[in-house]
């Protein structure tokens, strides 16, 4: 019979957040799979845990995952970990938990923290919607790519940085975006945890004079739906009326329904659009009666 992965959770700073599920899947499993075992090995030690541990990293992600599934399909339990928070969340075990599952492997996931989610719950941002970018990519054509979809997000955004590069993504970010309303999320959990509510561009300034320690989350405002309407109806403003009618006539909407979304898209009202097209139609027909 073979054996399970278990995605478990680990404290991203403050080691009360170790859930004793946790504790216990890792003492009964066979093998720990973790990122960095010179770090893993001081949480190991603070709960007593004995297990055998490989290192599963970025740079060995598939070769040791191919390793892995075949102790698994021996019997073997193993548990994924990562340096803090949850694996596979921006992380290089989300490929150990897709080939498990291409190889018929059982996965579960134990809960725990996730900065991500600890910084949104922090942030005063809007939490019905939001959207988790991770660090953004080095790759220019990559990123900019990206910054081009999130000037239209309108979900809150999340997103990771490392302190060495935090000035340069504020800064792309603050030319993207513009002034967005920003939370700064910093040692979360820890004892020095802070928490900044402040704009893009404001954040910029603040760390071109001050030096950046710790890693950072960023929650930053989505685009509001009237700024995104706005942009629709100035759209729709750069063709006539009538070529927006038979835009929809074209995909088979009758004449009526055409107007009321004409109307909808403009932000107008469907008399205003009968009476234009109405008045269209006269000057047409006055056009060939002089004719």
């Amino acid at each position: 019979m073979a054996g399970k992965l278990y995605v478990c959770a680990t404290p991203i700073g403050n080691l009360g957040d170790m859930t004793p599920r946790v504790v216990e899947t890792l003492q009964m499993v066979d093998l720990i799979a973790a990122e960095d075992t010179r770090n893993s090995i001081k949480l190991l030690n603070h709960f007593g845990i004995h297990t055998q541990m490989t290192s599963y990293h970025e740079y060995n992600k598939v070769e040791k995952a191919v390793a892995l599934i075949a102790q698994m399909n021996d019997g073997k339990n193993v548990a994924l970990i990562t340096d803090a928070g949850t694996p596979a969340v921006s992380d290089p075990g989300e490929v150990l938990v897709r080939m498990c599952h291409e190889a018929g492997i059982v996965v579960t996931s134990l809960p725990g923290a996730a900065a991500c989610i600890t910084a949104l719950t922090l942030s005063g941002m809007s939490t019905r919607r939001f959207c988790f970018e991770g660090f953004l990519p080095t790759d220019k054509k990559e990123k900019k790519d990206i910054l081009e979809d999130l000037k239209r997000e309108s979900r809150t955004i999340i997103l990771y940085e490392a302190p060495h590069r935090l000035v340069r993504t504020l800064e792309e970010l603050c030319e993207a975006l513009g002034n967005r309303k920003l939370t700064l999320c910093r040692e979360l959990t820890k004892k020095f945890e802070e928490v900044i509510q402040t704009t893009l561009c404001d954040a910029h300034s603040l760390y071109e004079c001050t030096e950046p320690r710790g890693e950072y989350v960023l929650v930053v405002e989505g685009k509001s739906l009237s700024d995104i309407q706005k942009e629709k109806e100035q759209g729709w403003q750069e063709i006539p009326i009538e070529e927006h009618m038979r835009q929809y006539e074209a995909q088979g909407v009758d004449h009526k329904e055409a107007m009321k979304r004409v109307a909808k898209d403009r932000g107008i009202s469907k008399r205003d659009v009968y009476q234009y097209l109405l008045s269209l139609d006269h000057h047409k027909m006055k056009s060939e009666c002089i004719q």
